[in-house]
Order: structure tokens, then sequence, then C-alpha cells
């Protein structure tokens, strides 16, 4: 189409957030003195989006949060690169030892003095161990800040940390120096996380001496999370839920358990899972989102914990170039995970790995066929030799485990199958070429509606995606966009006109960020 001088100059303007525009009644632009305006193009700063509050209490120029990513993903990279634009990073621990969690959170509280960081704690009933030490080495190290992923209900360790330090100013301020954002998908889990720390917990606590009676004497007065994550369809760990029903209902909620208990602090609600474009991010600003949480499309990013080969495969993706698959940590539940299809073969053989241990009891049920076909073509090695590699594991980590193994063949089986689960993400993370076809990857759409989005840029190579520079192009790129609904809403610029800019370089992004 051809577009008119003025068009090209509202364009322009429309491009720098900065700037107010007046808009005559004529249609063309005017200043603040014209007694013929019909409307105003607010300026709209990228760090103005979100809640206020939460920018303030963290220290953050932006709302906006690079989510946990299991297996370190989410690096100790990743998380200074997005402090240094105070932007609010999460490190992955998930999936790793005590000690490396312990390993990256030093370097983390040495590196980051003075800006916020926070780290996963992910529910492990499989492994209610990792869950205690890792919690405790947030404790001894002074973490305050966790994101609490996949709980299904409320666990001592997470009451504990929670009320650890709590107490009163002379004001009547009741301070909580840990702070918990809960990542949920559910109504009912969010309800647990707004509502105080379980009474019965808190006792339990005292009476182990693992809190002060002043703590536990304030705990009917703080909700377990302060904030709270919704988290619709996203990578991982997932119920598929769409954003657009889950998040004003975790809104609603906030609002009402705000008021049901009192709380001198009002809830918050952020959201996360489809986050890849300006529109997505107008959507849930619209909605009423307090922060902005990104996952998948980090990944993509050379400060990323995957292989460069598979930041290249998600580089390509599609936004229907994903499909669930079974969890490791929760297999025998039949939890399920959203991963990557394109260019990997893990979902089809995980899948296979489900239906067998529905239709088998016991390791030696499988028929001759399958395991042949299980040696052959997923373990790449016999089944009790497996088997033997996994014992070997838990006897470190967790015999506890190798105990219920012995008495129960179907736990056996289940551990087995688990090997298989658990390797293939770290095959991703480590890149190991002869198992590329089994690489399991955690990714959402909102990846591929990214790619869409960076097609024909310098982002189409992953070596140019940084992560700081795509959170400020999702912020920068929101700031224009609603302004260009504004416009068209006000009846200057044609609803064809009216599609997101694509994502800049980072010395280009620099004026308006």
């Amino acid at each position: 189409m051809i577009i008119s001088p003025f068009i090209d100059t509202l364009l322009g303007s429309l491009s720098d957030p900065g700037e107010t525009l007046y808009i005559r009644s004529g249609g063309e632009l005017g200043d603040s003195e014209d007694t013929q305006l019909s409307g105003i193009i607010p300026a709209m700063a990228p760090g103005n989006f979100g809640s206020k509050a939460f920018r303030k209490e963290f220290n953050l120029r932006y709302a906006y949060v690079g989510g946990a990513m299991v297996g370190g993903i989410s690096s100790a990279a990743m998380v200074e690169a997005l402090a240094d634009i105070q932007v609010l990073g999460i490190f992955g621990a998930s999936g790793l030892s005590p000690s490396a969690v312990e390993e990256n959170i030093v370097r983390l509280k040495k590196n980051l003095a003075g800006l916020t960081f926070g780290s996963c704690l992910i529910h492990t009933p499989q492994d209610p161990s990792w869950e205690e030490k890792v919690g405790e080495l947030y404790l001894t190290h002074g973490v305050d800040l966790i994101e609490a992923s996949a709980f299904m209900q409320i666990s001592p360790t997470l009451v504990r940390y929670r009320l650890k330090g709590l107490h009163q100013d002379p004001d009547g301020t009741i301070v909580a120096p840990n702070r918990i954002m809960a990542k949920v998908s559910r109504l009912e889990l969010a309800k647990r996380f707004f509502s105080p720390p379980p009474p019965k917990i808190v006792r339990a606590l005292l009476e182990k001496g693992l809190i002060t009676q002043a703590e536990a004497a304030l705990a009917p007065y703080i909700p377990m999370a302060q904030d709270l994550t919704a988290e619709a369809d996203s990578g991982g760990h997932t119920d598929f839920r769409p954003g657009l029903c889950l998040w004003p209902a975790m809104i609603n909620l906030a609002n009402e358990y705000s008021e049901k208990f009192d709380y001198q602090q009002s809830l918050r609600v952020g959201v996360a899972g489809g986050l890849g474009t300006p529109q997505a991010l107008l959507m849930a600003q619209d909605l009423g989102a307090a922060y902005f949480v990104t996952g998948s499309i980090n990944q993509s990013c050379v400060e990323s914990g995957l292989a460069p080969e598979a930041r290249e495969l998600l580089a390509k993706a599609s936004q229907t170039d994903v499909t669930a698959a079974p969890a490791a940590d929760m297999f025998e539940l039949g939890a399920r995970v959203q991963v990557l299809k394109y260019g990997t073969l893990f979902a089809p053989r995980a899948q296979k790995l489900v239906e067998l241990y529905r239709s088998c009891q016991t390791v030696d049920d499988i028929p001759a066929t399958e395991r042949q076909n299980l040696e052959e073509k997923i373990f790449r090695a016999p089944l009790n030799e497996i088997w033997q590699q996994t014992a070997e594991f838990f006897r470190k980590r967790d015999p506890a485990q190798l105990v219920k193994a012995e008495k129960d063949p179907h736990f056996k089986l289940a551990l087995i199958f688990r090997w298989y689960l658990g390797q293939a993400s770290r095959w991703a993370i480590a890149g190991v070429s002869d198992r590329r076809t089994d690489w399991c990857i955690f990714c959402g759409p909102s990846l591929g509606a990214f790619n869409e989005w960076a097609q024909g840029t310098i982002f189409d190579d992953p070596s140019n995606r940084r992560v700081a520079v795509l959170a400020q192009n999702l912020l920068y790129g929101l700031a224009v966009y609603k302004r260009l609904v504004l416009a068209r809403d006000l009846g200057i610029l044609p609803e064809e006109l009216c599609t997101p800019m694509k994502p800049l370089p980072g010395e280009e992004l620099a004026p308006y960020i």
C-alpha cells in the first residue's frame, strides 16, 4: 500500500515510546496547547509495564522474569546477564546435585552483590531428600528468593524457608526476608500459596526447633507466596492451560485472598506460558499481569545451558513443533511435560516406555521383541546393565529408592525407564552427538512464535541471541505495539499497519530502553 507522508511520520513517532503524541481532530499531529485535540497517545516507557510495587520490592527496572529451566539451562551466566539490566533471573537448580546447586549460588551471591536473583526449588516427591538439602542450602547461603515449581501441596521445606527470619518492625510492619514466587497452573494450588502457612506444619516445625516461637506466631499474617506465576501453555511441566482463561482467574483469586486475609501487602500475579511476542505481552499486560515470565525463548540464547546444536534446533522450530511427553521426575504419576519434537525422536520413544510400564509389572514381563527393541534402539544397552547404573546412582543419591525397588518390581521398572527420560535432557545439555535423536528439550509454542516474529532478522542465527536483548525487545515491542493499537483505535492508523515491528539488535534498541 502507498503510505502518506503523515502516516510515515506517525509510524516514526510511534516507534519512540518516550514521546507523547497529540492527535488533532483532523487526523494530524498537534501539540499540548492545540484546541482541536481528539486524542493523546501517551509516552510508554518499557520499564513502566507491570506492577510498580513488584519492581520496587525486587529492585528491578523491568517487571520481567527469566524463569528457571531444569539442569542449569537457565544458567548462572543467564541470571547474571539479566541482572545487568535489572531484570530478575531465576537459576535452574532442578535436576542438579546439591553440590552443583551450591557452587552456582555461591557464584551468584558473589557476582551479583546488591542485585536481586532467585533460584528454583522444584517439588521432588520421588526424592524428598533433594528438596530438603537444597532448601537448607538456600537458608545457609542467604538466597532470599526462590521459585517454587511443580508443588502439589505445601511442604515443610517451603514453610521453614518462608518463616525463617520472619519478624515485626516497631511500626507493626511484618517483614519476611525469604520470598517465594510460586509457579502454578491450577486454582486449588494457587489458593494454598495465597493462604498463610498450614498451621499443622508450623506446629511441627516449632516442635522440632526448626523455627522460633516468634516466627510461628507471625505465620498466620503472611501468605506462603506474595507473588504467584500463573503458568499456562509452557515448556516443561505444564497443564496445557490456555492463558486467556487461566490468567484472569488467578488475578481475581489474588484480589479475593488479599481481602480475605487482610494482608499488609496485596497479592500479585505474574504470567508465564506463550510470551514470545509483543502481542502476547500486550494481552497479559491488559489483563493485569504484575510481571512477565519467559522461559522457552531464553533457551535459544547464548547464555543458555543447552548445547549450541540444541539451540540451533530451537531457532528453527515453529509453534507446532512441540508435543507432550512423560515427565522423568513424576513418571509414575503420569505427569506430562511439553518438549520440542523438531529434530528429535524423544517424545515417541518416551511414550513407548509409558505404554510398557502400564502393561508390564516387572522387567521380565516385557515381551522379548519389545525388550530387544528397547535395548537396541532406546537404551542401547541391556536393561540389566541400565539397572546397575541406576542402582549405583541411587546408592549415592537416595538409597531408600533401592529399598523400595527391591520390594516393588513395578517401581524398579519405573526407575529403569526414568533412566532414559532423565538422561535425555542431560544429553541435550551436554550436546552428546550420537544421542541427538534422543535429546529432550523442554519447549513451549512461544519459542515458535518468537522465531516467526524474528524471521528475517539477525536473530535467525542463535549465536546472535542474547537473553537481555530478547527481554528488551519484547518490552520495547510491547510499548510500540500498544501505541500502534491506540493510534488504530483513534482512527488515524490503517489497521493493516498495526503490526509489531521486528526485533532490533541491542545497539539499535539503546536509545529507547
